[in-house]
């Protein structure tokens, strides 16, 4: 299918049409490039409380502070994906869908609270109905020509691990989390080859454990000022990757913002690497797979061409991006965080920082938006925090200009060469590595009470895609070696902190609905006919979604 999108690619190294837009299609691509889309346990399967599952950290969250979800909702039945998942997987096959990308749930399959723990060794509690869902889930994919991408760790740490020494704030998790990524290797690597250890751990350690927006909810409302506005900029300390428009319904204070990320961080980042070792050591010869991490970035501009803006940009990158990259890369923190957060930031031994270099066969990227960055040398004045330790502010307007049309949703600004610059800054400096983009997505404000009539047509959705692709092709052209892209999402879904008042997906769900139908929105349509080829209004009557 050749797309028009709204022009934002250069389109350089791309045939060009009449209109002056380049084209794109799934030819521009090589045969063994996969496309997909993704999701994510707790917020599509639902039944937490069916199949022997134990509760998460989400689960306590949701339920414990609900003034902290835009609408006050929970996982609790999501998308209903649990029990809908053979004719979910029947829509992907009728797409056209390569890959899917999905999370286990840790505690579906470790419930943990029947089991005893003792040094991180499993003594009891493997939930064989937690096994027997994403065997089956698994089987179904590939008896339908879908690989499957499959995320250890997508934020619901079991409330037993929270509860018994305080989840990723103590260094006890690596075993534990070893004995979980252990059993999936076993129960699973005979078919999947393709696994990540963490989704953005940024997401987790900063939103856990700073602004206190997502599960376990530590933090404080009570940290320097998050905004502050000049002539012509609105600015935050805080990049806009699912910024929090919502203001909690009460303040709370109970955490370390200052020095609980970082150490969060850091046995995130030992997890990962002891994880990535036991798979070498034990499964990788036999089952032949691959094994790597998911970062976040949101694109960073300077503010001006000034240096000290420039080496602002620098600063930012390294704290939301280097901070997990120059460690499985190089074996330590990005200098400029080693400087600017001192003896909070812990410190790797020699024998982790030789673990950690290198632990990764791929990297995935999450890439949605971008802002400017300034300097900021006094945000750091009053309490300190990891928002202000990078002294910089971000904003996505200057002179009056935003850097890119505003989703409805508040964070997302359109930039698509951002993809671009993300690719080659990342080539440049962490070596070329091979990369998934494991999310690229666009998500608009949702109002329960509109109809899958005014939700279906999605233009800016289509067009984010398509110029998106453009530009990541681009940089392929460029060297980059980019070897898969998922749109996030492939349903809407339960959306974290926005509860069900951001709609991401390609497939509009139905919530007010017990069957949670299914209907394919425009954007589902246009990536039908781009991995297909087909006629559109074909394609369409082919689509035949409903809830169960």
């Amino acid at each position: 299918m050749e797309a028009q999108g709204n022009g934002y690619a250069n389109g350089k190294h791309l045939p060009i049409v009449g209109n002056g837009f380049p084209l794109i299609h799934r030819a521009s691509f090589i045969d063994n490039f996969v496309f997909g889309a993704a999701s994510a346990a707790f917020q599509s399967e639902g039944a937490t409380k069916e199949g022997g599952r134990g509760p998460s950290i989400w689960d306590d969250f949701t339920k414990r502070w609900p003034g902290r979800i835009a609408d006050g909702s929970n996982g609790n039945t999501a998308i209903d994906f649990y029990r809908q998942f053979k004719e979910d997987v029947k829509i992907m096959k009728k797409m056209g869908l390569e890959a899917f990308r999905f999370s286990i749930s840790w505690s579906r399959i470790l419930p943990l609270y029947i089991m005893q723990l003792s040094g991180g060794q499993l003594n009891l509690g493997i939930n064989k109905e937690g096994i027997r869902f994403y065997n089956e889930l698994i089987d179904e994919l590939i008896a339908n020509g879908i690989t499957p991408f499959v995320t250890l760790f997508h934020w619901d740490v079991p409330q037993a691990l929270e509860d018994a020494y305080g989840g990723f704030l103590s260094s006890k998790i690596v075993d534990d989390f070893c004995d979980y990524v252990d059993l999936c290797f076993w129960e699973f690597g005979d078919r999947v080859k393709h696994w990540i250890t963490l989704n953005e751990p940024f997401t987790f350690s900063n939103f856990g454990y700073v602004t206190g927006v997502h599960a376990p909810g530590r933090g404080t409302t009570a940290a320097t000022p998050l905004t502050s506005s000049t002539e012509d900029s609105t600015w935050s300390f805080e990049p806009s990757h699912r910024s929090n428009t919502i203001t909690p319904s009460e303040p709370f204070d109970n955490g370390n913002p200052a020095i609980e990320p970082y150490i969060v961080t850091h046995n995130l980042l030992l997890a990962h690497a002891a994880a990535v070792d036991l798979y070498r050591k034990k499964y990788q010869a036999c089952q032949k797979g691959l094994i790597g991490i998911t970062n976040v970035i949101t694109w960073m501009e300077p503010y001006t061409n000034s240096k000290i803006d420039i080496d602002a940009t620098e600063r930012a990158l390294d704290f939301m991006l280097g901070w997990f990259l120059d460690p499985i890369v190089y074996g330590r923190y990005p200098q400029s965080m080693r400087k600017l957060v001192g003896s909070r930031l812990p410190e790797f031994s020699d024998t982790e920082s030789e673990k950690l270099k290198g632990s990764f066969d791929f990297l995935g990227i999450n890439y949605y938006t971008a802002q400017y960055v300034a300097d900021a040398p006094h945000s750091f004045v009053g309490k300190l925090s990891y928002t202000t330790d990078p002294r910089v502010k971000y904003t996505g307007v200057r002179h009056g200009i935003p850097i890119g049309p505003l989703s409805s949703n508040g964070w997302i600004y359109v930039y698509p060469q951002g993809i671009y610059e993300t690719m080659m800054y990342i080539k440049k400096k962490y070596k070329n590595p091979i990369i998934y983009i494991t999310e690229n997505g666009y998500g608009d404000e949702s109002n329960l009470k509109d109809r899958f009539t005014e939700a279906r047509v999605d233009k800016m959705r289509t067009n984010y895609l398509i110029d998106h692709l453009r530009c990541l092709r681009e940089a392929i052209d460029d060297g980059v070696k980019v070897k898969g892209y998922f749109v996030w999402s492939l349903f809407d879904d339960f959306e974290w902190n926005f509860g069900y008042t951001n709609r991401f997906g390609l497939i509009y769900i139905e919530f007010r609905d017990e069957n949670f139908t299914r209907y394919p929105k425009g954007s589902a349509i246009w990536y039908m006919n781009f991995l297909k080829d087909k006629d559109t209004e074909a394609l369409k009557k082919q689509l035949v979604v409903s809830g169960k």
